[in-house]
């Protein structure tokens, strides 16, 4: 059976499991960070890949930007968006949660991005 018919959409249980173990690998300025910008997990809408598992997991917000788990990647990924509920953005990155919030620290220190986007996305 390929990855199109055995995919599901992760569970409320199983990202804050993935949340919790990620923690756990945080620094202290990680954690910090962490602490001010996590939100209790929301299903946000993105229309181009997220309506088969009714969207996906938005984990943390910081001004315009969310951090989200993709699972039909298994990643966390950052995107922009306009209009609360829905990502605009879709990526593929496969990052770890604490990869995701690293690059956000890096950013407000040094003024710019320093994580990538990987595309394209896997069938599903």
């Amino acid at each position: 059976m390929g990855k199109e018919q055995s995919w599901q959409p992760i569970s409320e249980k199983e990202i804050w499991d993935l949340i919790n173990l990620s923690w756990e690998k945080m620094n202290i300025p990680q954690r910090i960070l962490w602490d001010v910008i996590r939100i209790d997990p929301e299903k946000w809408m993105e229309h181009s890949y997220g309506v088969k598992g009714g969207g996906f997991w938005v984990v943390a917000i910081l001004g315009k930007t969310i951090i989200w788990y993709n699972d039909i990647e298994e990643g966390f990924n950052r995107s922009t968006y306009r209009k609360y509920g829905t990502i605009e953005e879709y990526w593929c990155n496969q990052d770890e949660l604490t990869f995701a919030v690293q690059n956000i620290l890096n950013e407000i220190k040094e003024g710019n991005s320093s994580g990538g986007y990987t595309g394209p996305p896997l069938n599903i």
